[in-house]
């Protein structure tokens, strides 16, 4: 654990040590922080909530509702993820919150009631950037931008459905760049949550620091003018 960490108190995010704590890596290809996780769960849920991570990934969301005594539904239709989340999760703490990981797809959670949960912290596939797999059907990760964002319509809609009123769901999003143009998928994802109902409580920049400009990017941003993506959003919604 970080004995030295504090919430965070404004809409910049930088953390160049991004954590390892508990079961906490950076195996999992396009992981978020445990810092992001953690700050989310601190400040937008109470001990003994139901948190939901319909992403799940890695397992970040998860480990942060281990360690903070939260009890978590963490879900992907991807099934290693499942797998990896699962065997991660197996470290011991004071108290046990029940956290259950299953196989399934964020475009529609038929699981899980209306006006259950508590908080939502996830982070989804950023459109086909990083490919989570070959062929798996529904997989996000495998479509480019605009039926992307026609799924994330329906995954809008069903964070609205799960979520408790007044409460919060968090979500990582970051931008691309297509034959020289940004591609602000951010804000794109944005508009479909804030179409489907939510509010928009804060957006917040984090932040990334793997991009700095050496090697075959530096030569490429200066022969064809253009600047590294160096940051992310926090989206965070209030139903």
């Amino acid at each position: 654990m970080d004995d030295k960490f504090e919430l965070e108190t404004n809409t910049v995010w930088s953390f160049p040590n991004r954590g390892k704590w508990a079961t906490h890596d950076a195996n999992y290809r396009g992981n978020f922080s445990p810092y992001i996780a953690k700050n989310i769960i601190l400040r937008y849920s109470r001990e003994g909530d139901l948190v939901l991570d319909q992403f799940v990934g890695g397992g970040t969301t998860l480990i942060e509702c281990k360690l903070n005594n939260r009890n978590a539904i963490g879900m992907d239709i991807n099934p290693n993820a499942v797998a990896l989340t699962s065997e991660k999760l197996l470290f011991p703490v004071p108290i046990e919150p029940r956290i259950v990981v299953l196989q399934g797809n964020a475009v529609q959670l038929d699981s899980i009631a209306a006006e259950s949960i508590d908080l939502i912290c996830t982070h989804p596939p950023y459109a086909d950037i990083i490919r989570y797999s070959e062929s798996i059907d529904g997989d996000l990760s495998l479509l480019p931008i605009p039926p992307f964002l026609t799924r994330m319509e329906s995954v809008a809609t069903e964070c609205f459905r799960v979520l408790k009123k007044s409460k919060f769901c968090a979500i990582v999003m970051g931008d691309t760049r297509k034959n020289g143009h940004v591609q602000p998928l951010g804000f794109e994802v944005m508009q479909r949550f804030i179409a489907a109902g939510f509010k928009t409580k804060e957006i917040i920049i984090k932040q990334q620091h793997n991009c700095k400009a050496t090697g075959y990017w530096k030569t490429n941003s200066e022969k064809y003018n253009f600047l590294l993506l160096a940051h992310e959003y926090v989206f965070v919604f209030r139903k």
